[in-house]
């Protein structure tokens, strides 16, 4: 019992000597000079550090299982209509570039272009400010017919 008397305890961040400190290597030459000089090396990986990454919840190992019931792509607008609207834009006199038909309708000529080229997910909205703006049909059977229902008598 005498030895728990004259043991001492020191509590606190000011005490020294409390065993050896752990650092953090930062480079792999550090981590080399600390092999070479014996110290106790301990990496650990450390998953997404530094970055706005969005985690899976499911882990990061998880693979997709039901790949037969995956959401078909929208349907692209068919090489008709593009065609028909290239056709109707050069009929115009003057010509209508796809920059005159895009502010005609309030949107980008990049939309006009994806439109004439078939890349386009189809808006119906869209395509009827394309129909009055060509004056052609751009739904429907008649695709490419000029707009105008009988001359009325």
């Amino acid at each position: 019992m005498s030895e728990d008397w004259e043991s001492v305890t020191k509590i606190g961040s000011k005490v020294s000597g409390g065993g050896a400190r752990a650092t953090v290597a930062r480079s792999q030459s550090e981590i080399n000079a600390a092999r070479r000089a014996g110290a106790i090396i301990s990496t650990d990986k450390k998953y997404a550090a530094g970055g706005n990454k969005v985690q899976a919840t499911e882990g990061q190992r998880l693979t997709k299982v039901d790949r037969e019931n995956e959401v078909a792509p929208p349907p692209k607008i068919d090489q008709s209509v593009g065609k028909a609207m290239a056709k109707a834009r050069q009929a115009k006199v003057p010509p209508m570039t796809q920059k005159d038909l895009g502010q005609k309708v309030n949107e980008k000529p990049s939309v006009i272009n994806d439109y004439e080229g078939g890349r386009a997910v189809p808006n119906q909205q869209l395509l009827g400010k394309l129909e009055r703006a060509l004056g052609v049909k751009l739904r429907g059977k008649d695709i490419g017919s000029p707009i105008g229902g009988p001359k009325k008598q």
